[in-house]
């Protein structure tokens, strides 16, 4: 396995070119024209043999051997972020990849070249899952519906996200002990219709900035007033759009959101009630109003077992660089969340930049940065973490 390590860090310099061509080319959503390209030209480069799923992922089957099945997944979306970084590469398109799936896709890749050079070691099969539209929680479900964890049934599944602005050295693996990884995520947008007048002449038009107020406020209360102080939830009201003169009454006010919660009958209740209070409160002014859920995602949900065994396994290759997380209160969401409540799942992070090395803002930033020097440990997390998996679970 040492060997195994010394051999993936010859790798770094091709996986640092690789990061910063996929960087230079951030896509959203379903939407990767480039990216997708590139990255099956890669895999076939590599001698795998990329299967188109759903929209617009890539499924590579690797392992000539019979056994289990596990899974590693990358998301290769960026974000509607006008890169501010000072790096040489930075993406002049108006996207930024502002959240590491640059990175998360060069370590996949990585693998990739890895484990098929090493194809008949491999105890079984080795699933490597390439996923757009994570940012809108759209892209993991949609490749489970097409199918990504059958044929063959995939039996345990693993990712890894990097993480800047970290109090660690970079390439610090940080394992969970099980639990709640990430918070489920609804997003919503709440559309107000009035009637537009002119502004001097209220009385001839329905102002649906008023509702929009008292809504903006009003919903807070949900957390306030209807939640235990044990029922977890984050209601944000991020995007309020409405009107364009100083002196017009606008017809409608659109209010964005973004709900967080930890438990499927919080996430449920809340929702209703956001329906409930704002078609109330439009009703109050006169208004209709009309709620729309977005997209969204689940709880992501870490297995113990597999944690603590990926643990051990990490632990015994990569030494003191491997880190059982301690338990803390779960933030952010992530797509993953759809596979890992279908499969025994493990969401690691990788500390990908110190602050105290110039690594000082946080991920959706238009200034993040991240240390490359970690993909190299990256590809080893995710080949260690397969390969002796499949081989302590052999049939």
């Amino acid at each position: 396995m040492k060997q195994w390590i010394q051999e993936i860090q010859q790798f770094q310099n091709e996986l640092v070119e690789i990061r910063r061509s996929l960087h230079q080319m951030p896509e959203k959503g379903f939407d990767l024209k480039k990216t997708l390209p590139y990255v099956k030209e890669k895999l076939i480069e590599f001698g795998c043999e990329p299967v188109e799923c759903g929209k617009s992922g890539l499924v590579v089957l690797l392992g000539k051997k019979p056994g289990k099945t596990f899974l590693l997944r990358a998301d290769m979306d960026g974000l509607a972020i006008e890169e501010e970084a000072d790096v040489e590469y930075a993406s002049k398109n108006g996207h930024m990849h502002a959240c590491g799936h640059d990175l998360h896709t060069t370590m996949l890749l990585g693998a990739a070249k890895f484990l098929k050079a090493h194809e008949d070691e491999i105890q079984g099969t080795v699933k490597l899952m390439f996923q757009s539209a994570e940012e809108i929680f759209e892209g993991s479900k949609d490749m489970i519906d097409a199918g990504v964890l059958k044929n063959p049934d995939v039996d345990a599944a693993m990712m890894i996200h990097v993480v800047p602005q970290m109090k660690m050295p970079a390439g610090c693996v940080l394992v969970p002990k099980g639990g709640i990884g990430t918070s489920a995520a609804d997003l919503f947008q709440i559309t107000i219709r009035g009637k537009g007048c002119h502004g001097s002449m209220p009385f001839n038009g329905i102002d649906p900035l008023i509702p929009m107020a008292h809504l903006l406020l009003g919903l807070q209360e949900i957390q306030t007033r209807e939640l235990s102080v044990a029922d977890k939830a984050v209601l944000t009201i991020g995007s309020v759009h409405a009107g364009e003169a100083f002196n017009v009454i606008p017809e409608t006010a659109v209010l964005g959101g973004s709900l967080r919660t930890y438990d499927e009958k919080v996430r449920a209740h809340i929702k209703q009630r956001i329906v409930e209070i704002a078609e109330a409160t439009g009703a109050v002014y006169r208004c209709s109003v009309e709620v729309k859920y977005t997209s969204g995602c689940p709880v992501l949900m870490n297995d113990a077992d597999l944690c603590q065994t990926i643990y051990e396994y990490l632990s015994e290759y990569l030494g003191r660089s491997v880190i059982q997380m301690p338990e803390t209160s779960p933030s952010g969401s992530e797509d993953f969340a759809y596979v890992s409540q279908e499969v025994p799942g493990a969401m690691l992070m990788l500390a990908a930049g110190n602050p105290e090395e110039g690594y000082e803002y946080p991920l959706h930033h238009p200034k993040a940065t991240f240390d490359e020097s970690v993909l190299a440990q990256g590809v080893s997390v995710l080949c260690i973490g397969a390969m002796q998996w499949l081989e302590k679970n052999k049939e």
